[in-house]
C-alpha cells in the first residue's frame, strides 16, 4: 500500500516511476486481500451477523457455522477457482504483463483470485475437521 501512496510523491517529486509504483501496489494489494480474507476468518475477527445469534446455545452456532461452511463457502471457492481457470491459467502461463505499462506481473494480480479461494477451502476444510462444540 506504501506504493500506492507514493505515487504522488513519485509524481510530484521525483517526475518518474509512478506508473511502476502502482503496478506493484497493485500487486501487492491483491495478495494482500487474498490472504487477509482468511486470516481474518482464523483469527475470528471478521464481521458477524450475530444479532440473533447471541441467543443460540454454542451447540446451535458451530452447527449453522458448519452448515454455512459446506453451503456457502466451499461451493463459491469451488465456482470461483473453476470459472477463474481459463482467465487465471492463460495469464500464469503468459506471465501477462500489465496493460497499460507493460511491466511485469499482471498475472500475479489475477493469481491472487485463485490464492483466495485455496486459502478458502483450506481453512473451510480446518473448520470441517474441528471437533464439534458439545
Amino acid at each position: 500500500m506504501l506504493c500506492l501512496f507514493l505515487q504522488w510523491p513519485l509524481r510530484e517529486l521525483v517526475q518518474r516511476y509512478t506508473r511502476e509504483a502502482n503496478d506493484l501496489g497493485q500487486i501487492a494489494f491483491a495478495l494482500l486481500v487474498a490472504v487477509s480474507i482468511t486470516a481474518a476468518t482464523r483469527a475470528d475477527a471478521h464481521l458477524h451477523v450475530d444479532l440473533l445469534a447471541r441467543g443460540y446455545s454454542a451447540k446451535t452456532r458451530a452447527a449453522l457455522q458448519r452448515l454455512g461452511i459446506a453451503i456457502g463457502l466451499i461451493p463459491w471457492a469451488v465456482f470461483v477457482l473453476i470459472a477463474g481457470r481459463n482467465v487465471v491459467w492463460s495469464s500464469i502461463a503468459a506471465l501477462e504483463l500489465f496493460p497499460d505499462t507493460y511491466n511485469a506481473g499482471y498475472f500475479l494480480v489475477k493469481a491472487a483470485l485463485w490464492l483466495l479461494a485455496a486459502l478458502i477451502l483450506a481453512q473451510a476444510a480446518l473448520d470441517l475437521a474441528r471437533p464439534r462444540a458439545g
